[in-house]
């Protein structure tokens, strides 16, 4: 059972976060919510392994190409990839507080390799709707 509440004490914690497959091409959804979470106040870092300048930010070809830690990675990679970046996320230190798979994408296996860490995990959800829904006065 997914619980909001819980969802919305580990937001508040989230000050950072990486975009996995981040583009900025007009209309696509990873572009709308880099731009909402770009808006919302939080530091973004774009990562992608070909493209240098997203949003007009630093764009890193992997999660450990960083200069600092991240609270949170959101994901926009088809499913096969989630436990990749799973490990990825494990080899991180700190860890991140959250790995967020964002609408249409759950992975069992990336799951099952991060919550044994402390690694909370959301699957198939939006973070800019969620994000919305629990802050609607952040704005």
């Amino acid at each position: 059972m997914f619980n909001l509440a819980e969802l919305a004490s580990r937001l508040t914690k989230v000050k950072t976060i990486a975009v996995l497959g981040a583009k900025d091409v007009t209309g696509r959804p990873v572009d709308r919510v880099g731009r909402y979470l770009i808006a919302a106040g939080f530091r973004v870092f774009p990562v992608h392994p070909v493209r240098r300048d997203v949003w007009g930010l630093p764009t890193f070809a992997a999660l450990h190409h960083i200069p600092e830690p991240v609270d949170a990675v959101d994901v926009f990679r088809a499913a096969r990839f989630c436990p990749d970046h799973a490990r990825e996320c494990l080899a991180l230190d700190p860890l991140p507080l959250m790995f967020w798979m964002q609408s249409g994408i759950v992975s069992v296996e990336a799951r099952r390799l991060l919550e044994p860490a402390g690694v909370f995990v959301v699957e198939d959800r939006c973070l800019m709707v969620e994000h919305q829904r629990l802050f609607p006065d952040h704005d």
